[in-house]
């Protein structure tokens, strides 16, 4: 687990070099380690390295991690795309949704969240490069999103998330970005109280943090190819 390790270690300071790079606050980024497909030994591994924020896309998969994994102090982000009949156990066993893209799927979610957890921390995801393929809330409707959600005293509308088409080049990578950043922004200024931007992945993560990704969902950089 050495090179794990060393991986890790050079991701971290790629996003700090890109902090300083684009004149962000020291530390304003954190690391969410997509642990998707690895096994529990990775995951141990890269938590004993000091890592405490996983990320996970198939419930059915992440379920037996959490519960083999349920002393550790790991904050579980549900990252994938949401299916009504999953909504119950998403609700349950995650601290963070990232991938909420409609009312029906929010009001699930607040139904099943336990009155003992804290109100489960979610963000909108925005289908920013209008692909068929992803899911998404369109720009158009993301406002009425967001206030019809507001009131689910169960969930906490944290901020919004994106996953833009594949794009090779800095410049049209950082203007994907930097659109859901400008959402964000009208957002707040309608009195919305957000503070994440779940924007960037391992081939395009400084962009992101130069357009304001507060947070990077990052595996293969880490832990190799699945």
């Amino acid at each position: 687990m050495l090179d794990l390790n060393k991986k890790l270690e050079f991701v971290t300071r790629q996003i700090r070099e890109a902090e300083m790079q684009f004149g962000r606050v020291a530390n304003s980024v954190e690391l969410l380690l997509v642990s998707k497909a690895q096994p529990l030994e990775k995951i141990q591994a890269a938590y004993d390295a000091g890592q405490r924020k996983f990320g996970e896309n198939y419930l059915q998969e992440a379920l037996p991690k959490i519960e083999a994994l349920e002393k550790l102090a790991i904050e579980w982000h549900f990252i994938g795309r949401l299916q009504s009949n999953k909504t119950t156990e998403i609700a349950e066993h995650f601290a963070w949704v990232h991938s909420v893209a409609s009312l029906k799927i929010a009001q699930r979610l607040n139904a099943a969240r336990p009155y003992h957890l804290p109100p489960l921390n979610i963000c909108l995801q925005v289908n920013i490069s209008h692909e068929a393929s992803k899911a998404g809330v369109k720009e158009a409707e993301l406002f009425d999103l967001a206030a019809a959600i507001q009131p689910l005293k169960q969930l906490k509308l944290r901020g919004l998330m994106c996953v833009p088409e594949n794009l090779v080049d800095f410049d049209s990578q950082f203007a994907a970005f930097k659109c859901v950043a400008d959402l964000q922004q009208a957002l707040i200024k309608q009195g919305f109280e957000l503070d994440t931007l779940s924007m960037g992945m391992s081939q395009d993560f400084p962009a992101a943090i130069k357009a304001g990704s507060t947070l990077v969902r990052i595996g293969t950089a880490v832990f190799g190819p699945r």
